[in-house]
């Protein structure tokens, strides 16, 4: 009954807790049995008026109460222990296969599943291993220790104890397969509620500038209420079951006792007996009816393991072996060809060539595979075909480590996170002196701006909110130079900022490139023209490859591209004019 071997496995250190508790429990059971044939036996003497000590009967019950309540501590201990082992085994893991999926984890799985499983998912997993696991072996111990002591007194009446204990499992069993469904049912829409919500919440903003958030309100409502409904099946069949067991367990307690009063009336038992079977009949029944608690929990916790699992068994990207040399490390693309969905390729037998040191740049009209390229270089996107290669090695053959290492890249969205400036930038360079730091912020023109607020130590909130975007852009480029690695491919790495810090900017791309490959990728041509090659894309095709100079020549592709820039970038109402004419 819900035991998940490969689960069990997975989290192999609450194996000791686990058998600790049981053993805790098993104790305070066996101090709980000796203390009630204490208080029996003294009924008993006082009934049939022989001596009866109740000074000694009570310190015989103190003593064993408090041995029951140690040995119930520590089996509260140990079950803590093991739902902790059990949390940090899972998340650790999970986190240990997100990192060999790699940056494109996303593709396969959505963010918001694998922050519910990894939060939720472990929680209800914590019941599992801390509660259910160790309630499962005690309830298969405690009734048949109980049977032992009462076969002694009567063995007719712990027969019949013993016969009625097994409807409780039994009556688990014939809602088991049903609640397996409802279960299933129930994280399904919980897991979609999740990823409606966190996706509004990111896009509120476009939501109301569009005036869409009525509608995804209406939609979000009719989801929480399926959530809702599915939330109410779930309770009613945990209820009902309920009921169903506790039937079970006081009506065969009661059945118990019945017996023992019949054998104590036709003079087969003593009234020892007697007091002993009333009082132990419970007993036979609870920790079953526990277990049978923890069974909703425990369904609920399967539930999540299969997200898990689903998770977990996501196919991985073979073992790499190859590493990137700094002192080779030209990047070459040859016949790349790509496509999200087969049915519309975006990249179309693409040839491109990033020297050791230097800039090139790519440049196109929005769709036309740019960033899709920075993706399949920086390791994001897989599933290519063609050859790209670092120095003599194949791409696809270079470990993730290696890759992440030696290849940096900024996009025009870089992630900042909730800290401070000195945190976010060390996150490139741990162990760099704070002289480091203010370099790098010198150089992309920061520096004077955060000394006029706290320094290094200037709060930045969750995606850098209080900062400006060319501010984070900034920020952003500052900690890709402390990475210091010998291939950069910035992806509109300027886009949020004003022209003269652009300018500035890209005056120290040009000083990087002199001891560095830089692939730039940039919406603004006059950004590219002092790169010593550039290449045009058109429909996930290179149309052109030369020196600005060249390209003006020879390919219509980047004409047209320049032409329309300088136009709206010198507009005058006499342009208009002109244009108009």
């Amino acid at each position: 009954m819900m035991i998940n071997k490969r689960l069990i496995g997975m989290v192999s250190d609450s194996k000791k807790h686990i058998a600790r508790n049981v053993a805790f429990q098993w104790a305070a059971l066996a101090a709980n049995i000796a203390m009630l044939l204490a208080i029996a036996r003294y009924l008993s003497r006082l009934l049939a008026g022989q001596p009866a000590s109740l000074a000694g009967t009570l310190l015989v019950a103190a003593a064993l109460a408090v041995v029951r309540f140690v040995c119930a501590r520590q089996a509260a201990i140990c079950s803590y222990r093991a739902s902790r082992s059990a949390k940090q085994s899972l998340r650790r893991t999970i986190l240990e296969k997100l990192l060999r999926l790699g940056p494109g984890y996303s593709s396969r799985v959505s963010t918001s599943e694998v922050v519910q499983v990894t939060v939720e998912g472990a929680e209800q997993l914590e019941s599992y291993f801390g509660a259910y696991l160790p309630q499962f072996f005690y309830s298969m111990l405690a009734p048949l220790t109980l049977f032992c002591v009462l076969a002694l007194i009567s063995l007719s009446a712990a027969v019949v104890l013993l016969i009625c204990v097994p409807l409780i499992p039994v009556s688990i069993a014939l809602v088991q397969t049903f609640a397996k469904k409802l279960l299933a049912r129930y994280w399904g829409q919980y897991t979609a509620l999740g990823d409606s919500f966190l996706e509004n919440l990111q896009g509120l903003t476009t939501l109301k500038i569009y005036q869409a958030d009525e509608e995804r309100h209406r939609r979000m409502n009719e989801e929480a209420e399926r959530f809702r409904r599915i939330t109410m099946k779930v309770l009613t069949m945990q209820l009902n079951s309920i009921t169903i067991m506790d039937l079970v367990a006081y009506g065969g307690a009661a059945l118990g006792i019945i017996v023992a009063a019949r054998q104590f009336a036709a003079g087969q038992i003593g009234l020892f007996g007697c007091f002993a079977i009333i009082m132990l009949s419970a007993d036979f029944f609870l920790p079953m009816r526990l277990l049978g608690s923890y069974f909703h929990i425990a369904m609920n916790g399967m539930a999540a393991s299969e997200k898990i699992f689903k998770l977990l068994d996501l196919p991985e990207p073979e073992e790499k072996t190859g590493v990137i040399d700094p002192a080779d490390c030209t990047l070459c693309c040859e016949n790349v060809q790509f496509a999200y969905d087969p049915q519309r390729p975006i990249l179309k037998g693409v040839d491109l060539e990033l020297p050791r040191t230097g800039l090139v740049a790519l440049v196109g009209e929005s769709g036309c595979g740019k960033s899709t390229l920075a993706g399949l270089l920086a390791g994001r996107l897989e599933g290519y075909t063609g050859s790209i290669t670092v120095g003599d090695q194949q791409l696809s053959e270079i470990r993730f480590a290696s890759r992440m290492q030696q290849i940096t890249t900024v996009g025009f969205a870089a992630r900042l996170f909730k800290g401070t400036v000195a945190e976010n930038l060390r996150m490139a360079a741990p162990y760099a002196s704070d002289e480091a730091l203010w370099q790098a912020l010198e150089q992309v023109k920061l520096a004077d701006f955060l000394r006029s607020e706290q320094g290094l130590e200037t709060p930045v909130a969750e995606k850098g909110a209080n900062f400006s975007g060319g501010q984070c852009q900034r920020l952003a480029l500052a900690r890709a130079l402390l990475h210091d690695s010998p291939i950069y491919i910035l992806d509109e790495a300027t886009s949020n900022i004003d022209v003269e810090s652009e300018n500035q900017i890209m005056a120290l791309v040009h000083r990087l490139a002199e001891t560095r490959a830089v692939l730039l990728i940039s919406h603004r041509l006059a950004n590219v023209t002092g790169a010593q090659r550039i290449y045009a894309l058109e429909e996930g095709r290179v149309a052109g490859c030369g020196t600005h100079t060249q390209l003006l020549a020879t390919c219509p592709c980047y004409q047209r591209l320049w032409n329309s820039q300088q136009t709206l970038e010198h507009y005058t109402p006499d342009t208009e004019q002109e244009a108009l004419a």
